[in-house]
């Protein structure tokens, strides 16, 4: 039994004590509520006892998932020992990384990729699928562009 269980328990238990007639509208009001306590207090401890079984599960899910990453990817620690990886290595491919960014056409969608350190601001990029502008200058010309295709 929970506390909270207890303490209702308790309070009907003071309830039986004060002898109350169920004749009169408050001893009716305060017997139900107990009655209503008493059904809020076994809900929360079955909700409680499924929230521990749920976490059990989740525990349970989470080593079986730790065990197949490994056997999938090895342990990080023989990587490290082995010397497979080199962290100067990781870190270079997250700078490369840095220095490109990916642009959707805003046409076709044709995805294209940009080196940062050689975009020219100053040149205007034709999309390879479409050939449309892939920087538009003015939201107005892209308009006036779809009504011409029109």
């Amino acid at each position: 039994m929970s506390e909270l269980t207890d303490r209702v328990a308790f309070l009907r238990g003071l309830a039986e004590g004060l002898q109350l007639d169920e004749s009169k509208q408050e001893s009716k009001l305060i017997l139900k509520m107990l009655d209503v306590m008493d059904e809020m207090a076994k809900d929360n401890d079955d909700l409680h006892k499924a929230i521990d079984e749920l976490n059990e599960y989740v525990e349970s899910i989470d080593e079986d998932l730790s065990d197949m990453e490994e056997d999938i990817y090895g342990d990080a620690s023989d990587d490290d020992k082995d010397g497979d990886k080199d962290d100067d290595d990781e870190d270079d491919d997250d700078e490369e990384d840095d220095r490109t960014v990916e642009y959707a056409c805003p046409y076709c969608g044709e995805v294209m990729v940009f080196d940062v350190e050689r975009f020219d601001f100053d040149e205007d990029y034709l999309c390879p699928n479409c050939h449309k502008p892939l920087f538009p200058e003015d939201a107005d010309e892209d308009e006036d562009e779809e009504n011409e295709d029109n």
